[in-house]
């Protein structure tokens, strides 16, 4: 297996990221701005900074013709089209809360966002007034429960949310002006728009849903919640629901093919997981502990060496001795990650990519 790519790209958390879909550009979230990188040579460089909106930006993805669309904490969303420069087009999202995800759909003519209070935006072009407008998913009895993230089924019209609540649904976004009408699947058989098509938590019934992923066939749909589960889902057969008791939550998860899935989150490093309708287990971790060399430039060297005696001051006992951190990497995790995976995508059938907390990507070969 080869060794892992890694992009330094700054201290600052990225709270999402994106590859162009022949790997050329690199998007990243970085606080309210999006940073585009061509990452064609030995380094990143820099292409442009996106910096239209006002407040964090939650989410950010490229279409297969190289649109970008980000979101954002100031309740909008924008398209952004490559050209000389990258030209803004605001999406009419008519939401009162925070946007906290947004995906293009497989074929690129829908986006959908999701947001604060619980609503799902789908979001369309509109030819004739030349702007994207939205028509709104609503669950009833939702309380305003936040969406965490979202995902595309592979027919561009089914599309699976994850909520605050404790729930993963899938709801059909179909829209008669743009959608060919989808045929019967596991799913069901009528997708008129916002209708219902699964609904579903882990065995605790307790831990948000941070992420959904639907498998390549979109005939299994996958989701992690903060209660320690990874969940999958076999519509009208089975809830395959794996409680772990040595790891941290996940917070994102991929399909790589239908009998295996990636997860990633608190424990800093991706963990492969395969398995059917019959039962899903753990299959090994990327970024083994004991393989991972940890390179530094001299910037990231002052700035774990200054976090490292902070740790040491935090770890003072009572009769002021410091707890022996020689053992640890010099108070670094044993992973290339250093803190919290925030986004794992799918690159190709053998990569995967990473962003986390600690401002780097990383792309992972799988076995």
């Amino acid at each position: 297996m080869s060794s892992p790519t890694i992009f330094p790209l700054g201290h600052e958390p990225i709270q999402d990221h994106c590859f162009s879909a022949d790997g050329s550009i690199l998007a990243i979230t970085k606080d309210s701005n999006v940073e585009i990188y061509s990452v064609t040579g030995a380094a990143p460089r820099l292409l442009a900074t996106l910096a239209d909106h006002d407040k964090k930006v939650t989410a950010v993805d490229i279409s297969l013709d190289g649109k970008i669309v980000t979101c954002s904490q100031d309740r909008n969303a924008i398209v952004w089209t490559p050209g000389v420069t990258y030209t803004p087009t605001l999406v009419l999202l008519r939401i009162d809360f925070a946007a906290t995800a947004v995906r293009w759909s497989p074929s690129g003519d829908k986006i959908a966002v999701g947001s604060g209070d619980g609503v799902v935006a789908v979001c369309y072009f509109e030819e004739e007034n030349d702007w994207w407008i939205s028509k709104h998913i609503k669950v009833k009895d939702n309380k305003r429960s936040t969406v965490t993230n979202l995902e595309w089924h592979p027919n561009n019209v089914l599309l699976a949310v994850g909520y605050y609540d404790f729930h993963a649904r899938v709801f059909s976004a179909y829209v008669k002006a743009i959608d060919a009408r989808p045929g019967p699947s596991v799913w069901g058989d009528k997708f008129p728009f916002a209708a219902p098509c699964g609904d579903f938590q882990t065995e605790t019934q307790s831990g948000w849903v941070h992420d959904v992923a639907f498998s390549p066939s979109g005939d299994v749909l996958a989701f992690v919640s903060q209660d320690n589960s990874v969940n999958v889902v076999y519509p009208g057969t089975a809830v395959i629901s794996l409680q772990l008791q040595d790891s941290l939550p996940f917070t994102s998860v991929v399909f790589t093919n239908e009998g295996e899935l990636v997860a990633a989150g608190h424990d800093c490093h991706p963990v492969v997981f395969r398995g059917d309708a019959h039962g899903w287990a753990k299959a090994y971790a990327l970024d083994d502990d004991t393989q991972v060399v940890i390179e530094r430039s001299e910037e990231e060297d002052d700035a774990y060496s200054h976090a490292n005696a902070l740790n040491m001051f935090k770890q003072l006992d009572l009769k002021g001795k410091v707890v022996n951190t020689s053992q640890n990497n010099n108070g670094l995790l044993p992973h290339i990650h250093q803190n919290t995976i925030t986004r794992v995508r799918m690159l190709s059938d053998v990569h995967i990519s990473t962003s986390g907390r600690d401002g780097k990507v990383v792309i992972f070969t799988l076995n």
